[in-house]
């Protein structure tokens, strides 16, 4: 057991503080093992039931998950504490200085900006100045290959977008995706390995990728739409699967539309 002193309210040098005797000898055997790399996963996931929290709008889950993911940040800075490359003060002081930089309009500055419209073009501006990015392709090469692919899709059509790389409108894009449809089909009929140059997984990747693109035109988070998509997938097959008086496996294909077209007439 540690010297601790229990208190009715806690602040924020008491919870930096309980990190730390987490982590020190005499404190908790699980934390102390703790990496980077053994917890990633953990990080993920609170910020994935924040989010689930915030779709409820529920406060009560939000504060209890907004506090779960501040304990992640906490613990990945406690780590780099201990090897002396950064504090939990540097994480506080690096994102306050960003803040002050890429917000000139409010904290003085030679860049203006009247609509909110004009606050993202200077961010992104601030941004590339910061990072050292001089081309749109370094812009696109710092987008995290850990993000959802197809948010990964979206930002960087976003940013060869900015740059004058686009189609006139997203009906012009649309036949783009009616060709990768076609090659794809090209590819499944080839009977050719997935792997190949130009196989399955390559021609779907590309019809994904025109797709988000898209939905990057439209104002659609193509995230968000394939979240819907999945939802009406599921209450639809719920009623197939409620309307069947057989093993879905003992119908015919033919009788598997049917059913599927008569689920959607009663929710449409």
């Amino acid at each position: 057991m540690v010297d601790f002193q229990y208190k009715p309210h806690y602040d924020w040098e008491d919870f930096l503080e309980i990190m730390r005797v987490l982590r020190e000898p005499g404190g908790c055997p699980w934390d102390a093992e703790q990496t980077h790399e053994s917890i990633r996963r953990n990080f993920l996931e609170e910020t994935y039931e924040v989010l689930d929290a915030l779709d409820r709008d529920d406060p009560h889950a939000m504060c209890e998950e907004l506090g779960d993911v501040l304990m992640q940040i906490v613990f990945h800075a406690q780590i780099e504490a201990e090897r002396g490359r950064f504090t939990m003060a540097d994480v506080v002081d690096g994102v306050a200085q960003k803040m002050v930089y890429r917000h000139p309009h409010v904290f003085g500055g030679t860049m203006q900006a009247d609509n909110s419209e004009q606050v993202l073009a200077n961010w992104e501006v601030l941004k590339r100045q910061e990072k050292g990015q001089r081309s749109t392709a370094d812009a696109i090469e710092s987008v995290p290959h850990t993000l959802p692919a197809l948010w990964r899709a979206e930002k960087i059509a976003s940013k060869t977008a900015k740059a004058g790389f686009d189609w006139d409108s997203a009906i012009s894009a649309l036949g783009k995706l009616e060709e990768e449809v076609r090659e794809l089909r090209k590819a499944l009929e080839s009977g050719r390995e997935a792997d190949a140059p130009h196989g399955v997984r390559e021609e779907v990747g590309d019809a994904l990728f025109i797709t988000g693109k898209i939905a990057q035109m439209s104002g659609v988070d193509p995230e968000d739409a394939l979240h819907r998509a999945c939802d009406k997938f599921e209450r639809r097959f719920r009623q197939v699967e409620s309307s069947a008086d057989k093993p879905l496996s003992d119908y015919t294909e033919a009788e598997l539309v049917a059913l599927w077209r008569a689920a959607k007439e009663m929710q449409s």
